[in-house]
């Protein structure tokens, strides 16, 4: 048998010996849990995939699991005087060194492992479907480059541990030199640049982590790690060997062994540096990025024809470059898939780049946009919040066809929400999102006598405190008579606005029950069952989220009228048998055949629904449910196509099942792995 061999066998029977190596796991498991809870709130409605928030969630924990558990390796041989007996043998230091290694090694990789099986096998118990669209080999890449994380961490480690005749000393300094010291440092120029982290992005470790989870895989970054591997290794190799010339003077040995450290520290420099200069990257699609997109986009990506060229004019050292980036390469690709239009991409970076930068400057277009080009169409886009999938096929649907536009009136004067509004409670995002599908936004006083004009295709009242005056009801109800089209957010604490015409239209508000319903924040509702309307239609399988909603149910004239004036009422979201979204037509039967225009009214539960803070966190449909229902308003009635993004990470935890998923992760497996570990150490230490 090798004397790796050997050492590694001894190396991991030591370690799975100590108490403080459960302590370790158990802490690293329990730690692990809680930021894979936090990152999984955070991801929701987000594209990040289930396999970029596992590996984010675990790498900046496994510099310290490596520190605790390689910390004895080398330091209680020296602590209790059996190093020399250990070095007496002749065996060399580098077969030593590789067996400590790999047993540290395998200690760490065996542990995240163990999380690995607990944690997503717990959140497939609670949430069976959020492995929906996840591909099993979208975890390679992340598993990757933890691999190389761990062994770089194992190595350095078992260096320092050959530098302490103390355990405690060994690992205090392994987590000073790899969390400490480096993120210490990125806080700090953060901290002390002008621009603060903009300035340099995220950290380096945890943008490679990003990056290879994504499915893009560096070259440079695969030398690097192995490169200092190697180099840790070698520098452990030569402690190990100054440890036998201990008390033998050797003075010119152990200055040259000195040297050669540097030297090694150099060389692993300039290898790693070389190969991050010459990096040649490859784009995995281990996301399934081609079937990730909505319906919607990839059937805009088909109708359109020709070549549109799009510029991103983004520093690579912005924090939201890797996101665009990635963003475009899946609609190139998935534009390549669908025959219809060509996207040729390119980079812009306005620190480096300054010939191209300064043209585009010239042209009027800002740093920190994507520039979308067809002949002489030009649009910008800014890189803010709502960027992503919908925001580039809006922006590719406009300049290779651009839109008759629609006029949407939003009444105001009632304490109504404002689409000129940009804080929380305001309507600026969702007044953005109808702009981008071709409609104007145009406010609406009825006060006095202004008529309602005849260019108004949809008229929204978005949750009025104040009630409308008789005039204002009576022109109201002119309009809604004359095949008027008006959708309306009820306001639960008032039944101002035009909410008591809705019963006179078919429409009966009700105080809805909470009981029986699931809540995300405690305040909010889930409603998740859709009915087959063309509103509704698309979005069956995902949810909105509503803030303590008004129910509606039809009301007695839907339920008396006959003939042409016959008004249908159709629920459209429910949840626990109560509906918090419905929609009345009349004349609707008789329309197709006369070419009437039906009367339209749809009602939603809730004045908050795409106020801006619902619609920060795109998990829910909300924004999806409104502009469906103003396509149906307005005259699109097929809507055959959702437009919500399909990579969009849900979770589909409620705040109950949040709870369960920490308790069983953070606690009960931390806790039995614990018991089951210190079981073992106790029998093996009654067999030694």
């Amino acid at each position: 048998m090798s004397p790796v061999r050997i050492t590694f066998k001894r190396t991991v029977a030591s370690i799975y010996g100590l108490y403080s190596t459960a302590l370790a796991v158990c802490g690293f498991m329990a730690a692990a849990a809680v930021l894979f809870a936090f990152n999984l709130i955070k991801a929701e409605g987000s594209t990040t995939s289930l396999a970029t928030i596992w590996c984010m969630s675990v790498a900046p924990l496994l510099p310290v699991l490596a520190a605790l558990l390689s910390m004895d390796v080398w330091s209680e041989d020296r602590r209790t005087g059996r190093i020399q007996s250990i070095l007496s043998i002749a065996v060399k230091e580098r077969d030593f060194v590789l067996g400590k290694f790999f047993g540290a090694l395998f200690a760490v990789i065996l542990s995240l492992a163990l999380f690995l099986v607990v944690s997503l096998g717990v959140l497939r118990f609670y949430s069976p479907t959020i492995f929906y669209g996840q591909w099993a080999i979208g975890f390679i890449p992340g598993i990757l480059i933890l691999f190389l994380q761990c062994s770089l961490w194992c190595a350095s480690c078992v260096g320092a541990s050959a530098l302490f005749g103390h355990a405690a000393a060994s690992a205090a300094f392994s987590i000073a030199l790899l969390v400490a010291l480096p993120r210490g440092i990125w806080i700090a120029l953060g901290m002390l640049s002008i621009r603060g982290r903009e300035a340099f992005g995220i950290m380096p470790l945890d943008a490679h982590v990003y990056d290879f989870s994504v499915g893009v895989i560096s070259t440079g970054i695969l030398i690097s790690y192995v490169t200092l591997t190697l180099a840790f290794l070698y520098v452990a190799a030569k402690l190990v060997a100054m440890l036998r010339l201990k008390g033998l003077g050797a003075r010119s040995l152990k200055f040259s062994s000195v040297t050669v450290i540097v030297l090694a520290f150099v060389f692993s420099a300039l290898v790693s540096t070389s190969a991050l200069r010459l990096d040649a990257t490859f784009d995995l699609p281990v996301d399934g990025a081609s079937h990730r997109f909505s319906v919607r986009t990839r059937k805009i990506l088909a109708d359109a024809s020709g070549e549109i060229n799009v510029t991103c004019f983004l520093g690579r050292n912005d924090q939201n470059f890797r996101f665009v980036a990635h963003i475009l390469r899946m609609l190139q690709r998935e534009a390549k898939a669908s025959g219809g239009v060509s996207l040729n991409v390119r980079y812009v970076d306005p620190k480096w780049d300054f010939g191209n930068a300064e043209r585009l400057i010239r042209r009027g277009i800002k740093p920190g946009t994507i520039v979308f080009e067809k002949g002489h169409r030009l649009a910008q886009v800014a890189v803010d919040a709502a960027f992503g999938e919908r925001v580039c096929a809006h922006t590719i649907q406009r300049i290779v066809n651009p839109p008759q536009r629609n006029v949407i009136y939003w009444t105001v004067g009632h304490g109504e929400s404002s689409i000129d509004a940009y804080g929380d409670f305001g309507l600026s995002d969702i007044a953005r999102d109808l702009s981008r599908e071709g409609y104007i936004n145009k406010s609406l006083d009825l006060t006095g006598d202004n008529p309602i004009p005849s260019d108004c295709a949809l008229m929204v009242v978005a949750g009025a405190k104040d009630d409308f005056s008789r005039a204002e009801l009576a022109l109201v109800n002119s309009f809604l008579a004359k095949d008027g089209r008006l959708l309306v957010l009820a306001n639960n604490s008032s039944q101002g606005g035009v909410v008591s015409l809705l019963p006179q239209w078919g429409i009966k508000p009700l105080k809805a029950s909470m009981a029986g319903l699931k809540t995300l924040s405690g305040s909010d509702i889930i409603v998740s069952e859709f009915a087959e309307h063309p509103i509704s239609s698309p979005l069956i399988g995902s949810r909105i989220l509503l803030e303590k909603p008004v129910a509606f149910s039809a009301g007695a004239v839907a339920e008396g009228i006959t003939g042409a004036d016959k008004i249908k009422y159709h629920p459209l979201a429910s949840a626990a048998g109560s509906a918090f979204a419905a929609v009345v037509e009349r004349g609707g039967g008789v329309g197709v055949d006369l070419a009437i225009r039906p009367t339209r009214i749809v009602a939603v539960g809730d004045a908050t629904f795409v106020m801006n803070f619902q619609l920060a966190a795109r998990a829910s449909a909300n924004r999806d449910f409104f502009l469906n229902c103003v396509a149906f308003l307005s005259g699109t009635d097929a809507i055959s196509a959702s437009g919500r993004e399909s990579n969009i990470f849900i979770s589909r935890l409620d705040r109950k099942l949040r709870r369960r998923f920490v308790r069983a992760t953070a606690i009960i497996s931390p806790v039995v792995v614990f018991v089951l570990m210190i079981a073992l150490a106790a029998w093996r230490r009654r067999r030694g």
